[in-house]
């Protein structure tokens, strides 16, 4: 038979694309245990045993670094590639961002919630894409990859929010420290050097000093990713094992565990909130509005009207087969912030009581906004 073999029927630009598609068939799945995560921090939070969910949890669990990938292969190969492609998501994520912080301020301005205006500025990329997953054949891919690089941009201005504006300190010499490890992993990625032991090894000591700077060490994963290799080995004998991309190996190495291990424990560790007459009284609360607000009507009038200025002005064109109802059901499906709320929310607030309020707000909005964009995305159809 003259079929040809697996490394010859995949080319270049299929396997630096593999990830997002992996990324995508796994959101299903992987958003249902969210979800299932989420009713069990819940359920936990609010039984007898409640004691032994607030005492147990202290720690925050870090996944920058998967994101970290996700950007650079999005800005490399994906829709952040090149300016025209890169132009309609981006303005849709600074929409996304700047109008739901607005709507947070507008109840907190000046109150002791201030602190949490960045809050309603994150989306949650693996509930937003599981439930565009589980609408299955009535969402067409252009709508999917949309909105994966709309995440990701939002992503972006996540962490650059995080980096310098929930920092509360800065030690100098911590963060000097942390920039040799930086251009220490530049160097070695210029020298063409491919092991990941090495960028491990560099990449805990600048997580260690970010750690100590006072800047959030989130940061640090994210400026480890950009310094993996992306590019593949060049190779006479093309076996696409040993001839892929560093990146692409970590990636494929961390997306089942971010995936089915990190997220959920985050959410488990993080969603619970204690229900009760204190909750109900929660959500009319200014922190837990502001969040309301601005993730369920913010997010969908920042995207749609950032999206629309970047069209009217030429700055960007429409995606092919996509209409407005369309990139309104989007901008809904933006309103899901919650594990990259709770993460803001827990630097916002820390162990104040408003920490509670936020996440009730969070839960709240999530859920609306998920049942409001998937029910315009399939009336569209």
């Amino acid at each position: 038979m003259n079929e040809p073999r697996p490394h010859e029927a995949v080319t270049p630009i299929q396997r630096l694309v593999r990830p997002f598609q992996e990324f995508a068939d796994l959101e299903a799945s992987g958003g249902l245990l969210l979800i299932g995560c989420t009713v069990a921090a819940l359920i936990w939070a609010n039984s007898p045993f409640a004691g032994s969910y607030f005492h147990f949890w202290h720690t925050d669990l870090m996944f920058f670094l998967l994101v970290g990938l996700e950007i650079k292969r999005e800005i490399l190969v994906g829709e952040l590639a090149s300016f025209q492609r890169a132009v309609l998501p981006i303005a849709a994520a600074l929409g996304g961002m700047i109008v739901p912080a607005a709507f947070y301020l507008f109840f907190n301005h000046g109150g002791p919630g201030a602190a949490g205006w960045g809050i309603p500025m994150a989306t949650d990329i693996a509930f937003a894409l599981g439930v565009l997953a589980l609408l299955g054949s009535r969402v067409p891919t252009s709508l999917k990859v949309f909105l994966a690089a709309l995440a990701i941009a939002d992503d972006i201005g996540a962490v650059l929010v995080i980096a310098f504006f929930y920092t509360e300190r800065i030690s100098w010499i911590s963060l000097g420290v942390g920039g040799v490890f930086f251009v220490a992993l530049l160097a070695a990625n210029r020298a063409g050097v491919r092991h990941l032991l090495i960028y491990a090894i560099l990449g805990l000591g600048l997580w260690v000093a970010f750690l100590q700077s006072g800047i959030h060490a989130t940061v640090a994963g994210v400026l480890l990713a950009i310094t993996i290799p992306a590019r593949q080995r060049t190779a006479s004998r093309a076996v696409l094992t040993s001839n892929e991309s560093p990146m692409l190996r970590l990636e494929h190495a961390l997306i089942p565990w971010n995936r089915y291990l990190i997220m959920p424990v985050f959410a488990l560790a993080n969603a619970g909130v204690a229900l009760g007459s204190g909750a109900a009284r929660s959500v009319v609360a200014p922190v837990s509005l502001g969040v309301i607000c601005g993730l369920v009507i913010g997010k969908p009038i920042g995207i749609v009207l950032f999206s629309w200025l970047a069209i009217r002005t030429r700055l960007a064109g429409m995606l092919d087969g996509i209409g407005w109802c369309q990139i309104v059901g989007v901008g809904m499906l933006g309103g899901i912030g919650f594990t990259m709320s709770l993460f803001i929310a827990n630097l916002a607030f820390g162990e104040a009581p408003a920490l509670e309020t936020a996440k009730v707000g969070i839960l709240l909005a999530s859920v609306v906004s998920g049942i409001a964009g998937a029910i315009v995305l399939v009336k569209r159809r």
